[in-house]
């Protein structure tokens, strides 16, 4: 993906009325992930009539999620089946949805790899070593590290990382 993709096409308007708290709903804001991406994007990001997309790592330019406060952005593609997102850089409000929601890791390249990796390359993550690896070309990237946003992420978002960390109680059945 190019550089400043906005929350627009990542979850255009018309889909912030379904609540992602409500199972049936969170499904199907992932079927709408990365729709309103202009017809240039040949490639669905989540073919018609599904939910998930085949593709969990989004590889982007800079400035990824900027336009909007939309907490539906990475809710959206973490409903479609995204892990990770690298990026060169993030609009802070992306970033700081992405950790507070525990949806997706919003990693940042230290190169543009978005001119090097195309859609359908095998990549992964190996996010102890801060490395993105290219299967498909056999190139390795070094990323950023997540730092303290890691375990936030990990435990599935600020609210359950308080939780866990006993910052707020957990509620018991009585």
């Amino acid at each position: 993906m190019s550089s400043t993709i906005t929350s627009t096409p990542i979850i255009p308007a018309e889909y912030l009325t379904l609540v992602p708290s409500n199972p049936s709903e969170y499904e199907k804001l992932g079927s709408y992930a990365l729709c309103g991406l202009p017809d240039a994007h040949s490639t669905h990001f989540v073919d018609p009539g599904k939910t998930k997309s085949k593709y969990s790592i989004i590889i982007a330019g800079a400035n990824f999620g900027c336009g909007s406060s939309r907490e539906h952005a990475p809710v959206a593609l973490g409903a479609a089946g995204v892990a990770a997102v690298v990026a060169e850089s993030y609009a802070r409000i992306f970033f700081r949805n992405s950790v507070a929601t525990g949806e997706v890791y919003p990693l940042e390249s230290e190169v543009r790899v978005c001119e090097e990796c195309k859609t359908g390359d095998v990549v992964s993550i190996e996010l102890s070593e801060s490395r993105l690896i290219n299967h498909t070309t056999g190139k390795e990237y070094t990323l950023k590290p997540i730092g303290d946003a890691g375990p936030v992420i990990r435990t599935g978002g600020i609210f359950a990382y308080a939780r866990e960390a006993g910052m707020i109680p957990t509620l018991t059945s009585s």
